[in-house]
C-alpha cells in the first residue's frame, strides 16, 4: 500500500481497492472505503497512525465486500463512524445479504468467503452527517446504491463506476447489478469536471473520456453477444456457459456467482427493451429473441 498526496486535504492509499483520504482537520480523517479485509483494515490503521492521523469515519461507497472488508477492524480499534446510503448501508450491516442476494438463498458455507462475506459493523446514514468539504453523489449500476464521493480539491472518487482497459481486456465481463443504471451513470460520468479521478480500481487519471467510452463499448459487446446467442432458445445455464466460453472464461464458484447475477442483469435488461422474451417449456425457463 502506498499514500499518495494529490489535494490540499486528499490523499488516496493505492491498493487493489484504491482508498480515499480526506483531512477534516489537522489530526483527524475520513476514509472512503476499507479494503477486503481485517488485513487490509490493519495496513489502513498502520498507515493512518505512521502520518499523525487518527481515523474519525469511513465512507463506504457500496457495500460489496472488497470495499467494506477493513471496516470492522478499523471500526473496533478506532470506535468511528461508518456512512452509508440507503440499501447499501443494510447490506453494510448485514453483510450476510451479499453472499445471499448471489444465491438467491441462504448461502452454503464455501460462498461465505472473505470476496463476498465481511464482518458486521455498525452504520449511519450518509445523508445529512458528511464533514465538511465531502459531497456524495449517486452511482447507481454496478451496486444498488453506490455513490461516488466529491472532495474539497476537486478530487472524485469513483467507486466501481469505471474498470481499467487492462481488466476488460483480460476478463471482459465485471459485475453490474442493472445495465440501464449502470448505462446512465456512464453518460454522468462524461459531465463532471474535476481535477483528478480515482475509480475504485484503476489508476488514477485527469482524464476519464476514453475510459468511459471502453466500458460502455464493452457493455454493448455482451448485450449484443446474448441477444445474439438467444437466437435459438436457451436456458440460463447455456447463456452462461456460452458466454464464458466466447471470452475463453473459465468458471469456478465466486464468477458463478458474480458474472451470473451479471448475466441475468443483461437479461434483465433486454427483456425490459423488448428484445427478448421468456416462456417456459418441460419445466425450464427459456429465453429467445421477440419475433
Amino acid at each position: 500500500m502506498e499514500l499518495i498526496k494529490v489535494g490540499e486535504r486528499t490523499y488516496y492509499i493505492k491498493n487493489p481497492t484504491n482508498i480515499g483520504i480526506y483531512k477534516v482537520d489537522e489530526n483527524s480523517v475520513y476514509i472512503i472505503d476499507s479494503g477486503n479485509d481485517k488485513d487490509a483494515g490493519k495496513k489502513i490503521l498502520k498507515i493512518i497512525g505512521e502520518q499523525g492521523w487518527t481515523i474519525k469515519g469511513i465512507i463506504s461507497t457500496h457495500s460489496n465486500a472488497d470495499h467494506i472488508g477493513g471496516n470492522k477492524v478499523i471500526q473496533d480499534r478506532t470506535n468511528c463512524t461508518i456512512l452509508a446510503h440507503n440499501i447499501e448501508k443494510s447490506f453494510t450491516e448485514n453483510p450476510i445479504l451479499e453472499p445471499s442476494f448471489l444465491y438467491g438463498s441462504y448461502p452454503f458455507k464455501e460462498i461465505k468467503n472473505k470476496f463476498l462475506f465481511a464482518k458486521e459493523s455498525v452504520v449511519t446514514e450518509i445523508e445529512g452527517n458528511l464533514p465538511d468539504g465531502l459531497e456524495y453523489f449517486s452511482l447507481k449500476g454496478h451496486f444498488f446504491d453506490m455513490i461516488g464521493i466529491k472532495t474539497s480539491d476537486d478530487i472524485y472518487f469513483l467507486a466501481d463506476s469505471l474498470f481499467s482497459e487492462e481488466t476488460i481486456n483480460k476478463y471482459h465481463l465485471f459485475y453490474i447489478y442493472n445495465v440501464e443504471e449502470y448505462l446512465n451513470t456512464l453518460e454522468y460520468l462524461k459531465t463532471l469536471d474535476g481535477k483528478l479521478y480515482i475509480p475504485s480500481h484503476c489508476e488514477a487519471t485527469n482524464d476519464i473520456s476514453s475510459l468511459i467510452e471502453i466500458n460502455i463499448s464493452k457493455i454493448q459487446e455482451i448485450i449484443d453477444k446474448i441477444y445474439n446467442a438467444c437466437e435459438k432458445e436457451m436456458t440460463f445455464e447455456d447463456i452462461l456457459k456460452y458466454i464464458f466460453d466466447e471470452y475463453n472464461l473459465t468458471m469456478n464458484l465466486n464468477q458463478y456467482l458474480l458474472i451470473g447475477s451479471t448475466i441475468k442483469a443483461y437479461l434483465s435488461y433486454l427483456v425490459d427493451s423488448n428484445k427478448l422474451i421468456y416462456e417456459f417449456k418441460d419445466n425450464k425457463m427459456l429465453w429467445k429473441k421477440t419475433n
